[in-house]
C-alpha cells in the first residue's frame, strides 16, 4: 500500500491573464502566428484558482497591467523563502517590465525586495526544496545569480545545467513533491547535473519525455495533492503509486507561450 502523505496549506500568489498573448517568440513553444484563445486561457486559470482554493490554499494577486502578456507567469517574477524575496530581472528585454508591478505588490504587502543585479527569472529556475534551493542554468538564469541568491538566503544553492531548450527553465523540468523528494525528467540536464540529482534524490520520481513536454512537470504539489496537466498520464500514475493525489488541472492554452501550472503559481513562503 502506497503510504500516506500529509498536505500543507500553501499561499500562492497568481496574476490574472487578462492580456495573455503571444506576442513574440522566445522559446520552442512560442508561435505568434498561432491564435490564442484568451477566454478559455481565463476559464482555464479560474479552474486551477479554484482548485488551490478547494485544497486549503490561500491565493492572492496581482493586478495585471496591459502590454505585458506574460504577466500571468508569476512563478518568473521573484523566488520567496523565510518571507525574503529575491526579486527578477528578466533575459528577455520584452519581460524586464514585468518586474516592476510584482516588486510593488510585495513591498505593499509588507515584503522587503532583494533586485538581482545578475539575470535572474525567480521561481522559473530557483527552486526551494526544504534544504537548499536547486538552481538551473543553461538558458535563462545566471550562476551569478545562483552565487547571488546563496548570499541574500544564506541557503546552499545547487547549480544544474539544462540543455534542452524546450526545458528553458527548471520547473518545466522538475518539481518538488515534499520535502524529501523531486520528480524530474533526467534528459532535460547536462550529464553531470544527472549526476548530481541521483545522488541527491535517489528514490526520485522519473518522468518520460511524453510527460515532460506535456508540460507534466510544471506541476504544484503541497506534499499530497499534486496540481497537475491532465495531459502527463504515466506520471500521474506513478504520482499515485507513491501515495500522492493527482488533481489534474488543463492549462493547456498556456502551453502555447511555454507555461503551465507551475509557471503561473509563485508560492510565498513566510
Amino acid at each position: 500500500m502506497p503510504e500516506t502523505r500529509v498536505p500543507r496549506r500553501r499561499r500562492f500568489l497568481v496574476c490574472e491573464p487578462r492580456h495573455f498573448a503571444v506576442q513574440y517568440a522566445i522559446n520552442p513553444w512560442m508561435h505568434p502566428d498561432a491564435p490564442v484563445d484568451v477566454g478559455c486561457a481565463q476559464e482555464q486559470w479560474q479552474a486551477l484558482i479554484r482548485a488551490y482554493r478547494a485544497h486549503g490554499h490561500t491565493v492572492d494577486t496581482v493586478e495585471p497591467v496591459p502590454g505585458l502578456p506574460d504577466m500571468v507567469f508569476a512563478a518568473n517574477a521573484a523566488v520567496v523563502v523565510d518571507g525574503r524575496v529575491f526579486g527578477s530581472l528578466f533575459h528577455a528585454p520584452e519581460r524586464r517590465p514585468e518586474s516592476l508591478p510584482y516588486d510593488t505588490w510585495f513591498k505593499s504587502a509588507g515584503f522587503d525586495v532583494h533586485r538581482p543585479e545578475s539575470v535572474c527569472e525567480g521561481e522559473g529556475d530557483l527552486v526551494p526544496t526544504g534544504r537548499w534551493i536547486l538552481a538551473g542554468t543553461g538558458f535563462r538564469t545566471t550562476r551569478e545569480a545562483h552565487r547571488e541568491a546563496q548570499e541574500f538566503f544564506g541557503v546552499p544553492v545547487i547549480s544544474l545545467t539544462l540543455v534542452d531548450p524546450y526545458f528553458y527553465h527548471l520547473d518545466t523540468a522538475l518539481f518538488v513533491l515534499d520535502d524529501e523528494n523531486i520528480a524530474y525528467y533526467p534528459e532535460a540536464f547536462s550529464p553531470g547535473s544527472r549526476e548530481v540529482l541521483a545522488r541527491l534524490y535517489p528514490d526520485a520520481v522519473i518522468a518520460t519525455r511524453e510527460d515532460a513536454m506535456a508540460f507534466g512537470l510544471n506541476s504544484v504539489s503541497d506534499g499530497r495533492h499534486v496540481f497537475i496537466s491532465p495531459g502527463a498520464t504515466a506520471l500521474a500514475d506513478q504520482l499515485a503509486d507513491r501515495g500522492y493525489v493527482p488533481v489534474p488541472v488543463d492549462l493547456s492554452e498556456f502551453h502555447k507561450a511555454g507555461g503551465g501550472i507551475k509557471c503561473c503559481t509563485q508560492e510565498i513562503r513566510s
